[in-house]
């Protein structure tokens, strides 16, 4: 049914991220597909932002996810045969641009537990189910 599987995957929550992993590694099996996992590291261009960042910040930043994402897939069995991908811009856009460059039909990814500021801005995971093109399985994380 599925053929290609992307896993967004936020690094810094190493028991989400795997328990997103696990999910998807259990859907790609089934159904033969390959897994494609990706971090996104946020843009800090905007001139309010970017100027309380040192310079190069965003290169280093780039540097250390594509870092986390090779620790991260060394740790992980059900990544063995994934491939990892590292992207850089808004989060939710940088996800769906994605899943459609890399042809994928499904996009597994964690929601937490909404909090109010979730209901008045609207999380990732809302975002990507709003509008990707592709399905969206939503796997509530736990931690």
């Amino acid at each position: 049914m599925y053929k290609r599987i992307l896993v967004p995957l936020d690094l810094q929550d190493k028991a989400v991220a795997a328990q997103v992993l696990e999910e998807a590694a259990y859907i790609a099996a089934a159904a033969g597909a390959e897994l494609h996992l990706l971090t996104v590291v946020p843009t800090y261009s905007m001139s309010i932002v970017g100027s309380f960042f040192p310079d190069n910040y965003e290169a280093k930043a780039l540097s250390a996810a594509r870092s986390a994402m090779t620790e991260f897939m060394s740790e992980q069995p059900k990544a063995s045969e994934a491939k990892g991908h590292v992207a850089h811009g808004t989060i939710y856009d940088e996800i769906m641009k994605a899943a459609d460059k890399l042809d994928c039909d499904l996009i597994v990814m964690a929601s937490h537990r909404p909090e109010l500021k979730d209901y008045l801005l609207g999380p990732n995971a809302a975002r990507v189910v709003r509008h990707a093109n592709q399905s969206v399985f939503v796997v509530r994380a736990t931690s």
